[in-house]
């Protein structure tokens, strides 16, 4: 039986108004992913936290040189005043002098070789010859990451080729002797760690010793340390697709592992919890770890001194250590990033040139090129549904092939057409499960054209939303509709790219919207890195199936790019701050896509700096940015001082007493972007910033792209440096154009210094136009 009018305009609704959200796109692992409705919800790492009545394990209590390990129900109390106690502040000794502050215990979400070769390190194989790799691969320089562990066997932390540990390393490979786990580190993975007491604090008892381990159960926590820091490993390749040599950011560089996510159970689920985290930075910082990739994250976004990635990065940032992390997979929706800290470098996820293609051919000989791991299937009958309802509930589902939905008797030896919402591996299972020959997922209006490679248990592919359309009209207009669909291949060379991926968190920042986040964009769709052996690829106890390396999209993904960039930066200039690495990754990126045309977002548009901050990273670039906007950590407690925060919540982040300003203006904190909240008519605004020439002498010249309607003049238009290190102060005027268009929204423009050869420092400007 066909599907009514009616019910044909509400698939076409749907395909224009599905939400459907995936908070992580990591193929073939099961994730947090929520459809709208609220009808559809399902968890890796579980969200939120525990609710109920306080209680002696209900709070993460920060002290002097070290951590509480506790679990907790939000305390917005902060030591130094005494208001009123609360019930869990009667049950806990906070009034003791060591005792910083009492806050929330709250899970985080996990947030990958072509890539590199995309960013230009490389070209057939070969070092281009402006590639920075020619000058380092990384050398001794130790990347971290905070995460679900490691799996040391994989090639990629192979010690072949890599010298004596580093002096300087005071790490351990921390394991386990009541398990028959032969886990082990090397001169490559120099250290391993793993921390549970915030998550035994959550469960409310202790964990099986048998699973503590800083061993890799997830595939995440390999895929992100590979990316960052990984060994050329050659012939890598995911059951033969996307075949090359895998290697991460900084091949040459030492790793480590802070496991501190565990996998969920059947009672009690999983997470990555705040104490634990707090716990992971701190003792990353006291082994001598020289850059920390965090790919972990919240949806639900907290103040600074009640988030321990915040707090905990700004320990790092205060050591010289380099904090990159990821900006969250809550895209496409507007002040969604979940790393807001000035002192980090957050990174949003967009594409690269390479896509895993292959074919739906119609009946009607139409030719849809579509993306997805893929077999080959026969010519045979396309169909929807099993039959016709007047439940929207049921209907809905039945679109999305939910489980109990389809009839086998019509399913079977067909090819499913089904809507996709995210769940495409839960699809595959349920069609093949009913008898399908194969199963094309069509993509709703909001995920456009961004497609993530999927590894199927049968016959199946994924198309856009316009293709899904053309299906779909195909089906209802044709009394025999069929279809074929081809096994896949790689394509190289793909135009447009990058884009902004969908799913990546977008700004403006929720919690102080001068800061601009994210800062920049790099590859996090379909990258290939190494995986955990310990999983199957579905997660399923039917799929056998294991892989030394894997596909994975998100955020999480780009996060360990640009680690893996900044330690490269690290081997160079050893002597920089992390603020002047950050600073070059930031002024050196593109907002050009590979057709030299505007970067795009995933529906096509034109991209913002709220979409990828400065741009897509350009390693090449950022190894000589000419000059750097540097911040101290003096900076950054003035920066908390503006927010309001007094000298017990500082002590939180700093650890010793200190003396706010007695004023601060946040327009000219010197960060390499100037980006203006409220800005209405009649109003000027100066900004003032400093740039540190960290490159031979050489004069620059002011350009100025200036958003709409705002006229920009900077004063001097032109800075002489005469030596390395020398210091230059500039001042920035912002006025509104007279007869400006009456509008509420933000505008976008770049201020960049130039030398007229070889250095480019740009900064975004962003605007928004209050009336």
């Amino acid at each position: 039986m066909g599907l009514s009018n009616e019910q044909w305009q509400t698939l076409v609704d749907l395909l224009n108004n599905h939400k459907g959200n995936t908070t992580e796109r990591m193929s073939g692992a099961s994730n947090h992913m929520i459809g709208n409705l609220g009808l559809l919800h399902r968890t890796k790492i579980v969200q939120g936290c525990p609710v109920g009545l306080p209680n002696r394990k209900d709070a993460v209590a920060t002290k002097k040189g070290d951590v509480i390990l506790e679990r907790g129900q939000k305390i917005s109390k902060i030591f130094g005043a005494k208001p009123t106690k609360t019930p869990l502040e009667q049950n806990h000794n906070i009034e003791h002098p060591s005792v910083i502050s009492v806050f929330l215990n709250k899970e985080h979400k996990l947030h990958t070789t072509h890539s590199w070769n995309f960013l230009g390190l490389e070209r057939n194989g070969e070092f281009s010859h402006d590639s920075v790799w020619r000058k380092t691969l990384g050398e001794d320089i130790i990347i971290a990451n905070i995460d679900t562990g490691v799996w040391p066997e994989s090639k990629s932390f192979s010690d072949e080729g890599i010298g004596p540990i580093p002096k300087r390393w005071r790490g351990i490979c921390q394991k386990n002797k009541n398990t028959r786990d032969k886990f082990h580190c090397n001169r490559k993975l120099i250290g391993a760690r793993y921390f549970y007491k915030g998550y035994e604090a959550k469960l409310g008892q202790k964990l099986n010793d048998s699973i503590l381990s800083a061993r890799d159960y997830e595939g995440h926590g390999s895929h992100t340390l590979s990316t960052a820091g990984g060994n050329f490993v050659h012939g890598a390749s995911v059951f033969g697709f996307g075949n090359g040599t895998a290697s991460g950011g900084s091949p040459k560089a030492r790793v480590a592992t802070y496991k501190v996510c565990w996998p969920q159970s059947v009672l009690f689920g999983g997470g990555c919890f705040d104490a634990d985290i707090l716990a992971a930075f701190d003792t990353a910082i006291s082994d001598g770890v020289d850059v920390l990739s965090v790919s972990l994250g919240s949806s639900v976004p907290s103040e600074y001194s009640q988030n321990s990635i915040s707090i905990g990065s700004f320990h790092a940032v205060a050591n010289g250590v380099i904090v990159v992390v990821s900006a969250g997979n809550e895209g496409p929706y507007p002040s969604t990033t979940s790393s807001n800290e000035p002192w980090t470098l957050t990174v949003a996820a967009s594409t690269t040139d390479r896509d895993f293609v292959s074919y739906v051919t119609l009946g009607n000989k139409k030719v849809l090129k579509v993306y997805v791991y893929s077999y080959t299937t026969p010519i045979v009958f396309l169909v929807i549904s099993k039959h016709v309802t007047n439940s929207f509930l049921f209907f809905l589902l039945l679109l999305l092939c939910r489980k109990g939905t389809l009839d086998p008797e019509k399913v079977k030896g067909k090819i499913l057409v089904c809507l996709s919402n995210g769940f495409t591996i839960d699809e595959g299972v349920e069609a093949a499960s009913v008898g399908a020959a194969g199963m094309i997922l069509a993509n709703d209006k909001y995920s456009g054209k961004e497609i993530s490679p999927q590894p199927h248990v049968l016959p199946a592919s994924n198309v856009n939303f316009e293709d899904g359309n053309d299906i779909y009209n195909y089906i209802r207009t044709t009394k025999s509709p069929v279809a074929y669909i081809s096994r896949v291949k790689t394509e190289l060379g793909v135009k447009p790219a990058p884009y902004v991926a969908s799913f990546s968190s977008k700004g403006p920042n929720h919690f102080e919207p001068a800061i601009l986040k994210p800062d920049v964009t790099a590859p996090g769709v379909n990258i290939i890195a190494a995986y955990s052996e310990a999983v199957s690829l579905t997660e399923l106890d039917s799929d056998k199936r294991r892989t030394p390396f894997f596909t994975l999209s998100g955020t999480s993904m780009s996060c360990p790019h640009v680690a893996g960039l900044a330690g490269l930066l690290k081997a160079l200039h050893p002597d920089w701050s992390p603020a002047a690495i950050k600073s070059a990754i930031i002024t050196s990126a593109t907002t050009l896509d590979n057709s030299r045309k505007p970067i795009l977002d995933e529906s096509l548009n034109k991209a913002t700096p709220f979409d990828y901050g400065a741009g897509h990273i350009q390693p090449n670039r950022a190894m000589n940015p000419g000059l750097v906007y540097d911040l101290n950590i003096t900076d950054y407690l003035n920066f908390l001082c503006g927010r309001g925060y007094n000298s017990s919540q500082l002590k939180m982040f700093y650890g010793k007493p200190y003396t706010c300003p007695k004023s601060f203006n946040i327009a000219d904190f010197n960060y390499p972007a100037i980006t203006i909240p409220k800005f209405g008519p009649g109003h000027s605004m100066n900004i003032t910033r400093t740039v540190t020439n960290v490159g031979s002498p050489r004069t620059y010249k002011v350009h100025i792209k200036a958003p709409p309607q705002v006229r920009v003049s900077v004063d001097p238009r032109e800075l002489i440096f005469k030596e390395k290190g020398e210091k230059k102060e500039f001042r920035v005027t912002m006025t509104l154009k007279p007869q400006s268009m009456n509008t509420s929204d933000y505008v976008f423009g770049w201020l960049t210094w130039s030398d007229g050869r070889h250095q480019r420092v740009r900064s975004p400007i962003s605007v928004n136009l209050t009336q």
